[in-house]
């Protein structure tokens, strides 16, 4: 049968910030599963393999860390799962480790994610893509903020090596990634544009509350050149720049601002806001039609492969 894996990704701005407000174990789950990019519904074999087994125990000695919990096929090539790889993709043994020095068996869940990703790991070796130290700084700096894997390590509750090891294959995901779907990746959303300030009532001055809002109105409303360059660079060659109009009527954002008036040297809130929308709607549209392409890739891969799990937990 088939057993549908969906994982949500964070992307956009921010990154560094959003990363380092997670706690260890939060962030390893997520970087383990940042190997695949955006979201995912992938379609694994299940039972596949020839190997069989089930574990009749829940959790591991020490010495049991190299017991295999799973074994993976991907394109006729057969590899194993040890509970430590699983382990140690998502932070250190000693964060694993149970007040009684046991460890937890791996949930078919955590295997599956770490069996996906290595699957499209293999397939990013196989196009002979690779990650330099410089790449890897470089990734980190733009994920975390900071390239001080030391610091990195401390921080997540993990030791230098994992986390290199993970940032490197998440880096590589992302090389992939760029390869299937382009590297422009839908470009960037936009920015909003910044409301009109009222000024306040004087000190001793009362004013309503409808007062209040009806200068806020008319503050929308009236026409400001910045308004009116921002919706300039929004709309691009929508707009002529040497008429100072709308090259069409029927543009995507002369249809939207059909009902406000715009020049090259005024325009409105409420009109810049309009074209906010718009250019939001095409931005999520492109994040759309990347996630769906890189999606059909992955399960593309994931469609050759098969897994049997040996665990008792789901």
């Amino acid at each position: 049968m088939a057993e549908d894996v969906t994982n949500n990704q964070n992307q956009g701005e921010g990154k560094g910030s959003f990363f380092k407000s997670l706690s260890a174990g939060a962030w390893a789950g997520i970087v383990a599963a940042a190997l695949v990019v955006g979201l995912l519904i992938g379609h694994f074999a299940m039972g596949g393999s020839s190997a069989g087994g089930s574990l009749n125990k829940t959790t591991l000695t020490e010495s049991e860390l190299d017991t295999v919990v799973a074994v993976y096929s991907y394109n006729g090539a057969g590899s194993n799962i040890t509970a430590r790889e699983v382990l140690e993709q998502n932070g250190t043994l000693d964060a694993a480790k149970d007040e009684d020095g046991n460890y937890t068996v791996p949930s078919a869940d955590t295997i599956l994610s770490y069996a996906r990703n290595a699957i499209i790991a293999a397939e990013a070796d196989s196009k002979g893509i690779e990650v330099t130290d410089d790449d890897l700084s470089a990734y980190a700096e733009e994920m975390l903020g900071s390239s001080d894997f030391s610091s990195i390590a401390s921080t997540y509750g993990m030791d230098e090596d994992t986390v290199k090891e993970v940032l490197r294959g998440s880096a590589k995901m992302n090389k992939l990634r760029d390869e299937v779907v382009g590297k422009d990746n839908g470009g960037t959303a936009p920015e909003a544009p910044t409301a009109p300030e009222v000024a306040a009532p004087a000190e001793g001055e009362e004013q309503s509350e409808e007062a209040q809002q009806a200068a806020q109105d008319a503050a929308n409303d009236a026409p400001k050149k910045e308004y009116a360059d921002y919706i300039i660079k929004l709309a691009g060659d929508e707009w002529d720049a040497k008429k100072g109009k709308w090259k069409s009527d029927d543009g995507a954002y002369a249809t939207a601002l059909a009902d406000y008036e715009v020049t090259k040297d005024g325009a409105s809130y409420n009109a810049a806001q309009a074209a906010y929308y718009v250019a939001y709607q095409e931005y999520s549209t492109k994040q759309t039609e990347i996630s769906e392409k890189w999606t059909d890739y992955v399960n593309g891969l994931l469609g050759n492969s098969a897994i049997d799990i040996h665990t008792l937990k789901s």
